[in-house]
């Protein structure tokens, strides 16, 4: 939801745009309840403590591209370049100098915001399908020097011997995955509060104007080219965020954090639950990884079947329609009977 357009015939009032973003951005009383119970989920599901890490991670991947896609319209096919380089850099730091979780999770996303600052310039040129195609062209450049460049990385063995201290000097990253579910979603749950404080500011205003129209946000002043790189970067350094914890709570990273299967499928998450608001990415990881857990575990060889079908019905039904399929076979427009 944008912010209220002033009336054609008054004069724009920015106190009042001022009051409409500071209210958007005030969080809700079933946020604070959905983050509680999403802290709470390692305790109370002890057993699928893994299961609650590996979503928290992918769902912190997918608000990163929501941030370039759903808030600027620019779709990328490399995403995971980020996600990768950050897997690879907090892997290196723990083998080779520090083995300090945080540490290793700041340096990887310093260097991803560094490294999608210097890949900016690939999305500020061109149209969309160029975009596409040189964002896909970046994650394949860096897939290729991981795997040429085995003496650091191991190749297609993978990186290997990632050795994880305790996390904050106390506490210990157990077999079972508490430890590394609740450091998950604490990482996940502090860049959610920054990513929704960001888009409800005047600063996330402009990125909505840059993607409702890139030329009408020139011509009232919005350095769109500035914006665009920022943004880019800010998103880098998130996915480079959850690359790092994939990398950390794991303890091996291979070449598969790089491949292009790793953008589409959180290009599905986003598709499954929306993009534009910040939820959405979140909603897709959870519904995204619950199906292939349990498709997977029903039918191995065919599970992406029905996550194609799903997608199917996405488009043909529409998302929220989807939820009530008594409204499926309705004429457009038709009015319910009293």
């Amino acid at each position: 939801m944008s912010p209220p357009r002033p009336s054609p015939t008054a004069p724009a009032d920015p106190s009042a745009w001022q009051t409409a973003l500071l209210r958007r951005a005030r969080p809700r009383a079933w946020e604070f309840a959905v983050w509680a119970l999403a802290l709470a989920s390692p305790a109370l599901l002890p057993s699928h403590a893994l299961m609650v890490n590996e979503i928290a991670i992918v769902a912190l991947f997918a608000l990163s591209l929501d941030l370039v896609l759903g808030y600027t319209g620019i779709v990328s096919l490399g995403h995971a370049a980020f996600f990768g380089f950050g897997a690879y850099a907090a892997g290196l730091v723990a083998k080779l100098a520090w083995p300090d979780p945080v540490v290793g999770l700041l340096v990887a996303t310093v260097l991803c915001t560094a490294l999608g600052a210097l890949c900016s310039v690939t999305v500020l040129r061109g149209s969309d399908l160029t975009r596409l195609m040189v964002t896909l062209g970046t994650a394949l450049i860096l897939l290729e020097l991981a795997n040429r460049l085995d003496w650091l990385t191991g190749g297609a063995d993978g990186l290997q011997g990632v050795l994880m201290g305790p996390l904050l000097g106390r506490f210990e990253f157990d077999l079972t995955g508490q430890v590394a579910a609740w450091y998950s979603l604490g990482v996940a749950c502090l860049f959610f509060v920054l990513l929704r404080r960001l888009v409800h500011s005047p600063w996330g205003a402009t990125l909505m104007a840059i993607r409702d129209n890139r030329l009408r946000a020139m011509a009232i002043g919005i350095p769109v080219r500035a914006r665009l790189v920022q943004v880019y970067a800010l998103a880098a350094g998130v996915a480079g965020a959850a690359g790092a914890l994939l990398a950390q709570t794991t303890g091996f990273v291979s070449l598969d954090v790089l491949a292009f299967e790793r953008s589409a499928d959180v290009l599905l998450m986003l598709v499954i639950g929306g993009v534009g608001w910040l939820y959405g990415g979140i909603v897709g990881a959870i519904v995204f990884k619950l199906l292939q857990d349990s498709l997977s575990s029903i039918t191995p060889q065919y599970w992406m079947f029905w996550i194609g079908l799903l997608l199917v019905l996405l488009v043909l039904v529409g998302r929220e329609r989807l939820l009530r399929p008594w409204t499926w076979f309705r004429r457009a427009g038709a009015q319910e009977r009293p």
